[in-house]
């Protein structure tokens, strides 16, 4: 896992329409920057809709949400269509930035990280619960302004 207040290391991945997003261009807000086995599957569904279903208030929060999965751009696509997903899903098929970010497992690990505005890491989440991961996210944002 990587080391709270640090910088969080940037990357260029591509979304579902193959347009390419680097962590820095979203500098001066906040993101949650998570990572998930595989599209389409009971965990990964749930995790992205609670996210989804608490939209309104990530938006209110000015949070930016990017999910990384090693899911090709079709599947990704699929998966936010099926879902009605409102936010960045970006394919990492290499796992480097899996591995960057130490996600990288046998599967993808169910691994998240809140960045503030300046690029920092604030905190870590390892063992993300995909129901109530959206939740505490939002408070961890309300407690760190």
């Amino acid at each position: 896992m990587l080391n709270i207040n640090s910088l969080a290391p940037d990357f260029f991945l591509e979304d579902k329409n193959g347009q390419s997003h680097q962590l820095g261009d979203y500098r001066g807000q906040w993101i949650l920057l998570y990572f998930y086995p595989k599209d389409n599957t009971p965990g990964c569904t749930a995790e992205a809709c609670s996210i989804r279903d608490n939209w309104h208030d990530f938006e209110a929060n000015r949070i930016k949400v990017i999910g990384i999965s090693s899911d090709s751009k079709a599947s990704h696509k699929k998966f936010i269509s099926d879902h009605k997903l409102p936010f960045l899903l970006l394919s990492d098929p290499d796992k480097q930035v899996i591995k960057d970010y130490d996600a990288k497992g046998m599967f993808t690990k169910r691994i998240s990280y809140l960045i503030d505005p300046q690029g920092v890491i604030v905190k870590a989440y390892p063992k993300v619960n995909p129901l109530e991961h959206a939740s505490e996210v939002l408070r961890d944002v309300v407690s760190a302004r």
